[in-house]
């Protein structure tokens, strides 16, 4: 049975993934923990997406199916060291962006059922990996809104993160 906790972070996960697809029928932000996703995530995502264009161009993703297994393998490399941040919070929403612009990129016309499919793996990991250090940190509200409500965007570490994880994944699968 799924928990408030994990309706919220679905509905950050929808929200982003619509702002990131520049949906037409969205609308301003409904909470403030969404707005500063939104700005933050995506400030980070055109980053990683121009720093990464040579090895994301070289990605195949044909299905939902192709960005999960990507998306997790990606995740699983990210967090091996066992460090987690808001910086690296908010790149798991970064990344699910990222796969689905390529999924689109690859002429995959995404169904209302697909992005809600991409939204609950990203919740799914969350929910199931990073909880506990969420709630452990202040949660969403006092956690994240206090660390990024009032200051610049992402470093270039974060990118960098990004950045090894997605060129470790290309070794093992390309």
């Amino acid at each position: 049975m799924e928990t408030a906790e994990f309706y919220y972070v679905y509905y950050l996960a929808q929200d982003y993934l619509q702002y990131v697809l520049q949906e037409s029928r969205l609308g301003p932000a409904q909470t403030r923990v969404a707005h500063v996703l939104r700005n933050i995530a995506s400030s980070l995502q055109d980053q990683t997406e121009e720093a990464l264009r040579p090895f994301l161009d070289r990605i195949d993703i044909t299905s939902v199916d192709v960005a999960k297994r990507i998306f997790n393998g990606v995740m699983e490399e990210k967090f091996a060291d066992g460090n987690t941040n808001w910086g690296r919070i908010t790149t798991i929403f970064t990344f699910g962006g990222l796969l689905t612009k390529k999924l689109q990129e690859h002429g995959v016309q995404l169904t209302g059922e697909e992005k809600e499919q991409i939204s609950y793996f990203i919740t799914e990991y969350i929910i199931n990996n990073k909880a506990a250090w969420i709630d452990a940190n202040g949660g969403w509200e006092n956690g994240f809104l206090t660390k990024f409500e009032r200051r610049s965007p992402l470093s270039f570490s974060t990118i960098t993160d990004i950045f090894a994880a997605v060129f470790s994944l290309f070794r093992e699968y390309y």
